[in-house]
């Protein structure tokens, strides 16, 4: 078996291959990626792996493992089923380097719209070290799994959890991301939201899909911020989506405003469809307040005017987690040290 210092080496010679990966290479991968999902396009692809080969950085991953009590080989490895998303480029490689840095056996399966990328970095990792060979496996069920973790839609989380009840599990459920705006922002931090909203064509649960504003709150300033990123209509499903709901918006008379790429309607929902934002007033603090905190359990994240909410992110950052912003705020390293 691995032990904890050749297991932390190859994930960051990892790093350092994404890290100088050359550009031919990235477009290949994004080719190989977007064959089986349209929206894993160049753009995505590369974001993708910019944010994973981020998270692979010595200093970083050396000050995460340092707050856990990690053996230095596993005397106990468990089999971790690790049930991927896939609504964007590698989005289960967190719980993946979680497992194996924790000296578990992976088993893996991919999304059925994400079947390439993660398999090839992981066959990458066992290129930088062969010893990882026994600890991967790419699986299409979880029947011999002594534990699991499991992403999906709230409907599909029923169903994971009544079929892996009596294993040890974290299921994650629908969660999405919103900010908190004061009418205050700059020219630069609007079109930073623009990042947090348009980023993966608003296909993760990181992407900003609502905004709580003043009353009154004037978005001419935030249209002309973003105008930048309009090339997202450039892509035909994205570009459909916004068709779609502006047909839907214009035959039931939904007020709406729209920059020809982004509309943005009032709704008291959180989830707001594609190239759409949802915005809700506030009237003070205290009033943000609540209706942040009866939403708290549905939020992946927030951000806000440098970060000054609480425990909210820079505008721009929502997309770039740190290795130790765990999903649903529930820590997976500790989860599986205590297997």
């Amino acid at each position: 078996m691995l032990t904890l210092e050749n297991r932390l080496s190859a994930f960051i010679q990892l790093g350092v291959y994404l890290r100088t990966l050359p550009v031919e290479e990235r477009r290949y991968l994004a080719r190989r990626a977007s064959e089986h999902n349209n929206f894993f396009d160049f753009p995505n692809v590369s974001a993708a792996l910019d944010g994973i080969a981020s998270m692979l950085q010595k200093e970083q991953l050396e000050a995460w493992l340092a707050q856990y009590d990690i053996p230095q080989i596993n005397p106990s490895p468990k089999k971790v089923g690790v049930v991927m998303a896939g609504n964007i480029p590698a989005v289960g490689f967190h719980d993946a380097l979680c497992v194996l840095l924790a000296g578990h056996i992976l088993q893996a399966k991919p999304a059925s719209g994400d079947p390439f990328l993660l398999p090839h970095l992981l066959s990458k990792l066992v290129d930088i070290e062969p010893g990882f060979q026994e600890q991967i496996q790419l699986v299409h069920m979880m029947k011999e799994s002594d534990a699991v973790i499991a992403t999906g839609s709230d409907n599909t989380a029923r169903h994971f959890e009544f079929y892996f009840a009596n294993r040890p599990h974290i299921i994650r459920r629908n969660r999405t991301s919103v900010a908190v705006l004061t009418g205050n922002e700059t020219k630069e931090e609007l079109a930073s939201l623009g990042d947090d909203i348009l980023q993966y064509y608003g296909l993760g649960c990181r992407n900003v899909s609502k905004a709580y504003v003043p009353q009154d709150y004037d978005f001419t300033p935030f249209f002309e911020a973003i105008q930048s990123k309009q090339e997202v209509a450039n892509h035909h499903k994205y570009q459909n989506n916004y068709d779609y709901n502006k047909s839907i918006y214009l035959v039931n008379g939904v007020p709406h405003l729209d920059n020809g790429f982004l509309m943005v309607t009032e709704n008291q929902q959180l989830v707001s469809p594609i190239s759409v934002l949802f915005y809700e007033t506030y009237t003070d603090q205290q009033d943000l307040g609540q209706k942040l905190e009866a939403v708290q359990e549905k939020l992946q994240c927030v951000v806000s005017k440098e970060a000054h909410w609480p425990r909210s992110f820079a505008f721009g950052q929502a997309q770039c987690p740190s290795v130790n912003d765990y999903a649903d705020g529930v820590d997976t390293m500790e989860f599986l040290l205590k297997l």
